[in-house]
């Protein structure tokens, strides 16, 4: 820890820059500072073997037959950790460190790749906002990689690829479900991303958390008493 500066360089991942930030900003600074984790919620089986059965349906399938709009390429990578090398983030002397795991990878004809994220739903213009942090978040581990990271530059392609099930087919003895496909692309903005994370850090610097979200059922759980207090360990 460097004072009331908070650590030199603080770990985050993706997908708690899209959840977990706008869940509870009090949860995401006890998680981000080494505190206490938030218990995942409960996630259905079914959509974890629906997405492992996207990422190897589509492995090294040529962009075209992905969907419309995409770029002449091929899905060159899939279900792959990233890891950045810390960022510096203007105004502020503590970095980030970026791990997440992505979906896929695209290698474009032209020598620059696309990062997609695989979504089992209909597709809706409010999903390209929600999930752009995360995206960005993405580009730039792969694009600064720590040592060993793996490495792919320049990402000129973020979007999500939207599987809508549509219909019950009938397969001999079996049935299948029958979806159609929508690539929504989401627009690069590095100078936004790099605003939005100045203000996670402007939080996580703080010495005491911030309070709770209004509807943080966890933070109601604490406060009652079912879990240990934590008084104490961040020295508030």
């Amino acid at each position: 820890m460097s004072g009331a500066g908070g650590p030199d360089v603080i770990k985050v991942s993706p997908s708690g820059l899209t959840f977990d930030w706008e869940s509870c900003k009090r949860c995401y600074w006890l998680s981000a500072r080494g505190v206490l984790k938030r218990p995942s919620g409960a996630f259905p089986r079914v959509f974890t073997v629906i997405d492992g059965l996207t990422k190897d349906f589509y492995f090294n399938v040529p962009t075209n037959e992905m969907a419309a709009g995409l770029p002449p390429g091929r899905v060159s990578v899939g279900d792959r950790w990233v890891r950045s090398r810390p960022i510096a983030v203007p105004g502020h002397e503590t970095r980030v460190a970026i791990a997440g795991k992505i979906d896929t990878a695209l290698a474009f004809d032209d020598g620059s790749y696309g990062v997609i994220d695989y979504k089992t739903s209909q597709p809706k213009a409010e999903h390209v906002d929600f999930y752009s942090r995360q995206l960005h978040a993405y580009a730039l581990a792969l694009e600064q990689p720590a040592e060993g990271a793996l490495e792919l530059s320049p990402i000129s392609v973020l979007g999500l690829l939207c599987v809508e099930p549509v219909a019950m087919v009938a397969l001999e003895a079996d049935v299948a479900l029958k979806g159609e496909t929508t690539f929504l692309p989401i627009e690069r903005d590095d100078e936004a991303f790099t605003a939005f994370l100045s203000q996670v850090l402007f939080v996580l610097e703080q010495p005491e958390p911030p309070d709770p979200a209004p509807k943080c059922s966890y933070c109601k759980y604490l406060a009652a008493g079912s879990i240990v207090t934590l008084t104490g360990l961040y020295g508030v």
